[in-house]
């Protein structure tokens, strides 16, 4: 049962990183709230524009500011996502907040730490996208990256491909791997991942590999690498080479709009970045996930604010209920 909490006046619900960090929330949880956000853009009843990106000029820091702006129609709350990071591989100095606007109200409702609500809805789309474009009968996934991106993506791909049977994971952080490893075992206890170091190598056994390494410790991946029907999504990564999604045989992204943003580098010689399909329509059945099984697919996630909301609306209702956080009158 879906719980909605309606402001009564103009103040804010405000919940920090730590409100937040302990919550529980299923991965089916989470990748429902994310499908039924894709759902609704696909059907018309939300809207997303395109996310807007700014280099900061000081090239030395390498600063950059992301903003989205969307409104989901499940919830009925408009959304804003802001961004900041200064250094590219530097986590310690990127900050993400979100705010919830109430459209049946008029009225605000949160405003919270994004960091939460961007680890979870990342990998929900992972495993969306993993369900309706990898080849019938998948049988192995490989997860690139043990970043904040990487910790959900084994047990989210396994919610919804509970037949995988080789579930791989490379990494060169230490601290990384264990998290990974200790995120997964929490929810799959009987299940075990794989540590690999041969990048190539995996990457041609996978049915399922997921690139989201950040300075990509390993040789980039290519497209012909796959196996004849893998399956190769990019989450944000540096570690995919930048003629990956030439190589591939069909191509899709979650917005076309975002892949000239954030993926101009796979971009062909003309500057073109050419999909087949948006992956909110394939997830509709509007659009094939591939063309046929012998396909080597290319998936480019970028995070959506259509997806950011949904999840980030569970979130601070449970964290409501929970007694969590305070509420700020900006506007008395």
């Amino acid at each position: 049962m879906k719980v909605v909490f309606r402001m009564s006046q103009p103040e804010l619900h405000v919940f920090t990183r730590s409100d937040l960090a302990d919550l529980e929330i299923s991965p089916a949880e989470v990748i429902t709230a994310v499908r039924e956000g894709y759902l609704a853009l696909a059907n018309g009843n939300s809207r997303c524009p395109t996310k807007l990106m700014m280099p900061l000029p000081d090239v030395e820091r390498d600063a950059v500011s992301y903003s989205m702006l969307g409104y989901d129609a499940n919830s009925q709350h408009v959304g804003f996502k802001t961004s900041y990071r200064q250094g590219s591989d530097n986590r310690a100095k990127y900050y993400t907040a979100i705010s919830l606007y109430d459209d049946t109200t008029g009225l605000p409702f949160v405003l919270m730490d994004c960091d939460r609500v961007g680890s979870s809805r990342t990998p929900a789309t992972t495993a969306l996208i993993a369900e309706v474009c990898a080849k019938p009968g998948a049988q192995s996934a490989l997860m690139i990256g043990t970043g904040v991106q990487g910790h959900n993506t084994l047990p989210y791909l396994l919610t919804v491909l509970p037949d995988l049977e080789r579930l791989m994971l490379f990494g060169t952080h230490p601290d990384g791997i264990a998290s990974c490893v200790a995120t997964f075992k929490k929810h799959f206890p009987d299940r075990e991942i794989e540590l690999v170091s041969d990048v190539p190598s995996a990457v041609a056994a996978s049915d399922i590999a997921v690139v989201a390494s950040g300075r990509a410790a390993h040789p980039k991946v290519q497209t012909s690498w796959l196996k004849s029907g893998g399956l190769v999504i990019s989450v944000a990564s540096k570690g995919l080479a930048s003629s990956a999604l030439q190589e591939a045989d069909y191509a899709i992204a979650t917005s076309e709009g975002q892949l000239g943003v954030t993926g101009s580098r796979f971009a062909a010689a003309d500057g073109r970045a050419t999909i087949d399909a948006e992956f909110p329509d394939v997830l509709a059945g509007r659009a094939p996930g591939r063309r046929s099984l012998k396909d080597r697919v290319f998936a480019f996630s970028s995070g959506m604010v259509i997806t950011d909301i949904p999840v980030a609306h569970l979130l601070a209702t449970r964290a409501i209920a929970a007694g969590r956080g305070q509420r700020v009158r900006l506007w008395s």
